[in-house]
């Protein structure tokens, strides 16, 4: 499992370009009056409140296991990502209310040329460090620091396409470009909020992992269960980056102890050769108990 200090300290760099980027695009609105700018800064506002949010749960989900929670506290960072993607939800009717009020009342942006360029900085920055939360959390298997990347992700499409408008507001004259594109930003912004909470709260219901992992998994052990019969009822869960095995494993009905737990021992090596921190509970059953219709021992 990485070293704690480590989505920690990624956790706090997102706090830390989350304000950065803030200031950026609140000086570029206030240079600028745009609805647009207006709608793509508030988001960054969210971003600041989603990043304090990801640095409290990767806090808490590495405590080590407690009596009250014997599994440990890894779902704490889906609570995160659910949180997150609830606040990407009312960010996008934040911005969808201040796009209809420019609609009614459209009115030029000032000084547009130095806004595009303090934005786009913004945008830069943001490109970069979504890059580098989704790659690690992947990497570490972190739910909180994948829907961090995501959520700022949506932020730089949000930044590119405000840009765009705003930019073809003094070309073409026509006001409304502005709050229309910000009303976009908002239908984009809804939808990526409704994937991050349908992923988390998958998460959070034990959703099966995904299929090729799953048969990956089987294929180990059955490339690894020499002297058994086989394996039936095999289930998984991930929970942060903590992926859970279990299932039954059939051997002969004269196999002494010893031997089927050599089996088993070399089994969860396989497994967590291929998962990293795992936790695999294995029943072991004589063979009546076969059913013929699970993983068969190659």
């Amino acid at each position: 499992m990485i070293a704690p200090s480590r989505t920690l300290q990624l956790a706090w760099g997102s706090l830390g370009v989350s304000f950065v980027v803030l200031a950026m695009k609140a000086g570029a609105y206030w240079l600028t009056g745009s609805v647009a700018l207006y709608s793509d800064a508030l988001e960054t506002v969210i971003n600041v409140v989603a990043a304090i949010g990801a640095l409290i749960a990767l806090w808490f989900s590495e405590q080590p296991a407690d009596a009250n929670h014997p599994y440990g506290h890894h779902k704490a960072e889906y609570l995160s990502a659910v949180v997150e993607g609830a606040l990407v939800l009312a960010t996008a009717f934040a911005i969808a209310h201040e796009a209809w009020r420019g609609w009614q009342t459209p009115h030029p942006p000032e000084t547009p040329f130095l806004g595009i360029a303090l934005n786009g900085a913004a945008g830069l920055i943001n490109l970069v460090w979504a890059l580098v939360l989704i790659r690690n959390g992947r990497r570490w298997k972190s739910p909180a620091l994948i829907a961090g990347g995501k959520h700022i992700m949506t932020d730089v499409w949000t930044t590119g396409a405000v840009l765009i408008g705003f930019a073809l507001v003094p070309l073409t004259g026509w006001l409304r470009l502005d709050p229309a594109v910000a009303a976009l930003v908002a239908v984009n912004i809804l939808w990526a909020g409704y994937a991050m909470l349908r992923e988390s709260v998958g998460g959070l219901m034990d959703e099966v992992s995904d299929p090729a992992a799953v048969s990956r998994l089987r294929q180990i052990i059955s490339e690894n269960a020499e002297g058994a019969i086989e394996a039936h009822d095999v289930r998984t869960r991930t929970a942060g980056s903590v992926t859970f095995v279990e299932f039954h494993l059939v051997v002969p009905g004269r196999m002494a102890v010893e031997d089927s737990h050599a089996i088993c021992d070399q089994i969860e090596s396989a497994l967590r050769h291929e998962l990293g921190d795992a936790v695999i509970n294995i029943h072991v059953e004589p063979e009546l108990k076969a059913k013929h219709t699970g993983v068969p021992v190659l």
